[in-house]
């Protein structure tokens, strides 16, 4: 019998090639049961030995990158080692034909949740993809359960800029030093410098200088999951180190030589987004901000204190100065200042300043 009832009340369904038990499972109602059976029979037809599914993701990843190292650029390499770091470890462990499409949407949830960029999970979708694809041709699945699976789309409020002003940037501070006193000194520098992610991540104790002024040297970047390489733009550059943060970074050199990391964790580790986001538990402190907004919030604060727009362009590292006037639409010119001190005024000290705005038609003596 293919499907039958156990003493429990649930349906077993057994699945044969000829006289040889292929594989079985447990269900909570007979359709489920049959409806089981039904797939796994067309699959076993279909040249798809369902005991192959078995196999664990991981090791059949394991088994895929060699391939796909000899058969594919090596930028798209380097993306496809990133499916074995970025697939959570419940999915890793999963039997690769128990893989649906509700867990490859939920991973993709998951990932924007800990601030991955919504590309950097389009580029992760697109290896993935080809992982079950494999395994598909390689006759482990029937389908391909990323197919279908969209990354969903982050909401517009997300990219929009939502700096700190510099008296919220040191409350925050002050609440993630009690979390963690190292990365809370990491995230004040990105508040006063500007740094990208991955330009940070890749900043070595020789880039920071102190001659003829403080600053640092900013010539690479280190995105995650990728290898070192120049900036964007192509272009290297300088950015201030305010008193605020010097001490900091002179503290954060200590100990290290020239080509160490500059700004890690506190045991000198490289620094990685999700933890850092996980440790601050930066969804509740950062106050609704990414922390790219550190960058945008470093761009404000100079204009803010008076530095001009060009220097600003070359500290922030923008190719075009349009990019770095979107920051002073953003706080305001000083036509608006002007304007809203007008507003502000108070018209009846003015009427009374005005000699004739005192009453109703004057005359001149002797006028009738």
């Amino acid at each position: 019998m293919s499907v039958y009832k156990m003493p429990n009340g649930r349906w077993r369904a057994r699945l044969k090639n000829g006289r040889t038990n292929v594989t079985s499972k447990v269900f909570d109602t007979q359709r489920e049961a049959k409806a089981w059976l039904a797939r796994e029979r067309a699959a076993l037809a279909g040249g798809v030995d369902p005991r192959a599914g078995k196999r664990r993701v991981r090791d059949l990843i394991d088994e895929w990158l060699p391939i796909r190292a000899n058969t594919v650029a090596p930028k798209t390499y380097r993306a496809d080692q990133d499916v074995k770091r970025l697939t959570p470890t419940n999915v890793l462990n999963m039997q690769v034909a128990s893989v649906s499409d509700r867990e490859i949407a939920r991973v993709f949830e998951r990932l924007l949740a800990d601030d991955l960029a919504e590309s950097s999970v389009v580029r992760y979708r697109a290896s993935l993809s080809v992982f079950f694809t494999w395994c598909v041709r390689e006759k482990y699945i029937v389908s391909n359960p990323v197919n279908g699976v969209k990354v969903p789309k982050q909401s517009d409020q997300k990219d929009e800029m939502n700096p700190f002003t510099e008296a919220e940037l040191e409350e925050v501070y002050e609440d993630l030093r009690v979390r963690n006193p190292r990365l809370a000194d990491v995230l004040l520098v990105l508040g006063w410098t500007g740094l990208r992610w991955g330009e940070a991540r890749a900043l070595t104790v020789a880039d920071f200088v102190e001659v003829p002024t403080p600053g640092l040297r900013v010539r690479r970047s280190r995105t995650e999951g990728h290898e070192t390489k120049s900036t964007k733009g192509r272009r290297s550059r300088r950015v201030p180190l305010a008193n605020r943060v010097l001490p900091i970074v002179q503290q954060m050199t200590l100990g290290k030589k020239a080509n160490d990391l500059l700004l890690t964790t506190d045991v000198g580790a490289t620094l990685h987004r999700g933890a850092v986001i996980r440790t601050l538990d930066w969804k509740k402190t950062g106050q609704g901000r990414r922390l790219h907004d550190l960058r945008h919030t470093a761009a404000c604060l100079w204009l803010a204190r008076g530095v001009d727009v060009g220097t600003v362009k070359e500290w922030m590292g923008h190719e075009s100065i349009a990019t770095t006037n979107l920051y002073l639409h953003f706080l305001g010119t000083g036509a608006d200042a002007a304007g809203l001190e007008r507003l502000n005024d108070d018209p009846k000290k003015g009427r009374q300043n005005d000699p004739g705005a005192t009453g109703g038609p004057q005359t001149a003596e002797g006028d009738e």
